[in-house]
């Protein structure tokens, strides 16, 4: 076997020379002379010294586990896959296509790009990408992509996956849900399905090399030697800028005018920032008094869709990059020569105590302090300002990016973690542990959504559930849609509320396409599943008094728990799960509403989202009657409220409804409690 590889190795590399009679293993076809211009730039990276030590350790090592650690632009996103199918095809492919684990969509679909180029193969063919709504894959696919929640959801699923003779978990230090999850799957061999000789490769940054290292047991680590050249000048400002994209905009300005060469990256906290930024900066660069072409500016966030590719074109005039923490790790940029950082990130951090996210604005970790400064490395090495004073991160940031599982909502992968027959999710091996009462307020919550038996396993439904690529809330909703006969109505909102666009972008502009177009797929997708499981559908009813009221039905099914009553008739809401108050997004059509024509505020809504911020917002609400409520909710849930003016009109509500006929169209809740359909 090693033989093998060290011959293909030889092959799969042949000098332009030998370009008449060389031919690509994985199609048979010769080799294009673009093939040999990529090779020569990978022959380049730093990570290539470390190929054959790579090969060896994937073919040798007996533990099939084998750690990559290496600095950003190393090349090890590019080439360790390249590698990794190089290995699977002198095996002959026996246990099927090698998969890599991106901790975003974008990056699963930018790399799938570049990896098919300098492979000289075609894209969604031997080398595919699965993100979601988009599946560029094919029956010959041997390199597959894939966002890691997509793929933690087929493990999860009974659909399942099957056959890997390589894994490999990139951008591991990002710390994604999923990425952990999976890596706590594989260690305690949970994955039953799994080969017995899978090769699992970790691909890390070295600050997280040692907890990965004692994680998986202290398996091989094949090193990337460090870029030859000089590191580039960090400058640090004295203080803070009070206005982050102003002072941006400012160093942006002023290297352009300097004409230094290479191309700029700007890190801001947030996309609203970085939209800020690149309108300003696309206006003030048209004046200035350049001697070529003004400077393209360009976004790079998850929004961004098939526009990031602008980013890695070649482009006449200067490229300025403006992101967030989407671009610490997960993208290379080899033009980028001068780096502008805020040092500040915008992330949402989920409560588990009173079920909302908080908008938290905090510094970078050290980690990502130094993998932007290292962007600007280069011959020769280029610069970083850092919008903030050196002590400020020394003082403040932690060493390494926060573990997503410790702030996000638990509830989907406690979903798929039953689905794994775990019974404790306790006892699953993540790499941090999240908080115990994280833990259980997701076991609740999915208690009170009937997904969970009375032993704690998935009930019929829970399993139901599990197979739908939404929150369980949602999913739930869809359900409920099969009983009251709005299943097409409902489809489109569960696709809208998780593909749709950015609110005060659609306010400004009516509508965004690309978000359009992604929840259509979305819609696709959800009603092909509803077809595989055999639920019953119904045909459009939009419009009617009775198909509104269908709907809000099957949203209080599922979004119970997200309930909010007006406590004195001027839209301040009060949370029935707990004792918060909020009010209406500014761009809720019940304000928009009652601007034009004032009006009492809807007194019972239920809501999509809840975010702790300055004016404590509740976004995308629906406007309900509290009898549905009594009608459609747990019984459980109602009495465990907590005491309040609420509790006490739903519970007159249920005392006057009692003696209501139980074949009535406003008791219809009785039918959801048959344990075979929605219980």
């Amino acid at each position: 076997m090693a033989s093998q590889l060290l011959r293909l190795a030889e092959e799969y590399g042949p000098s332009p020379r030998e370009s008449e009679v060389a031919v690509n293993p994985f199609d048979g076809l010769p080799f294009s002379s673009r093939y040999y211009e990529l090779l020569e730039q990978r022959q380049a990276l730093p990570i290539w010294a470390a190929r054959f030590t790579f090969l060896e350790q994937l073919e040798s090592n007996p533990t099939g586990v084998v750690l990559v650690s290496g600095e950003p632009g190393s090349g090890k996103s590019t080439q360790i896959p390249q590698w990794c199918a190089e290995f699977a095809l002198a095996r002959g492919f026996q246990k099927g296509q090698v998969t890599v684990t991106q901790p975003y969509p974008l990056a699963a679909r930018s790399l799938a790009l570049r990896v098919a180029d300098e492979m000289d193969l075609t894209l969604g063919h031997e080398v595919g990408y699965s993100i979601p709504q988009e599946d560029c894959t094919g029956p010959n696919t041997l390199l597959r992509f894939c966002w890691d929640r997509l793929l933690l959801q087929e493990v999860a699923s009974t659909r399942g996956t099957g056959a890997w003779d390589v894994l490999v978990l990139d951008e591991a230090q990002e710390r994604s849900v999923a990425s952990d999850s999976l890596q706590g799957l594989l260690q305690d061999a949970k994955l039953e399905n799994l080969p017995g000789d899978l090769r699992v490769v970790v691909v890390t940054d070295p600050a997280f090399e040692p907890k990965l290292r004692d994680f998986w047991g202290n398996p091989p680590v094949v090193h990337i030697p460090r870029e030859p050249g000089e590191r580039p000048s960090s400058i640090y400002q004295d203080t803070l800028p009070s206005d982050r994209v102003e002072a941006a905009c400012q160093a942006v300005l002023e290297l352009c005018q300097k004409e230094a060469p290479g191309d700029v990256l700007v890190y801001l906290p947030s996309e609203e920032e970085i939209s800020l930024c690149c309108e300003s900066l696309s206006r003030k660069v048209e004046s200035l008094p350049l001697q070529g072409l003004p400077p393209r500016v360009l976004p790079l966030h998850p929004d961004c869709g098939q526009a990031v590719q602008a980013v890695y074109e070649d482009m006449d005039a200067r490229k300025v990059v403006v992101t967030h923490w989407l671009a610490d790790f997960s993208f290379s940029l080899p033009s980028i020569r001068h780096v502008i950082d805020s040092g500040l990130e915008l992330r949402s951090v989920y409560n588990p105590r009173i079920r909302a996210e908080f908008q938290v604005l905090r510094p970078i970790s050290k980690c990502q302090a130094e993998a932007r400064q290292l962007r600007a490395r280069g011959f020769p090495p280029g610069s970083c300002l850092c919008l903030y004073p050196k002590s400020f991160l020394e003082l403040e940031a932690p060493p390494l990016p926060q573990p997503r599982v410790c702030e996000e909502n638990l509830s989907s992968l406690l979903l798929l973690l039953k689905r794994r027959q775990i019974a404790e999710p306790g006892e699953c091996h993540f790499l941090d542990q999240p908080a115990p009462e994280a833990l259980m307020q997701a076991l609740e919550d999915l208690d009170y959504l009937a997904a969970l038996d009375d032993d704690g396993d998935l009930s019929d439904l829970g399993v139901i559930l599990s197979e739908f690529p939404l929150a369980p809330e949602l999913a739930k909703a869809l359900l409920a849609s099969c009983e009251f006969d709005c299943v097409d109505e409902m489809l489109t909102l569960a696709a809208m509320l998780t593909g749709g666009a950015d609110e005060a972008w659609c306010q400004a502009r009516g509508l965004n396409w690309a978000s359009l177009c992604q929840a259509h797929k979305l819609r696709g997708e959800l009603l092909e599943l509803m077809q595989q499981i055999e639920l019953p559908l119904s045909q459009p009813a939009f419009g009617s008094e009775q198909n509104r009221r269908d709907l809000q039905k099957a949203l209080v099914s599922g979004y119970f728990l997200k309930v909010a009553r007006d406590t004195d008739g001027t839209g301040n809401y009060l949370l029935l799960t707990h004792k918060h108050v909020a009010q209406l997004s500014s761009y809720c059509c019940y304000r928009s509403r009652s601007r034009r024509a004032p009006a009492r505020p809807p007194p019972w809504v239920l809501y999509h989202n809840f975010t702790i911020s300055k004016d404590n917002c509740l976004s995308i609400v629906s406007e309900i009657q509290p009898q549905m409520l009594v009608e459609l909710a747990p019984p459980y849930f109602l009495s465990n409220l907590p005491p309040s003016e609420s509790k006490d009109l739903l519970n007159q509500l249920k005392e006057g409804m009692t003696d209501s006929s139980a074949g009535s169209e406003s008791s219809s809740a009785q039918e959801f409690r048959d344990p075979c359909v929605l219980q």
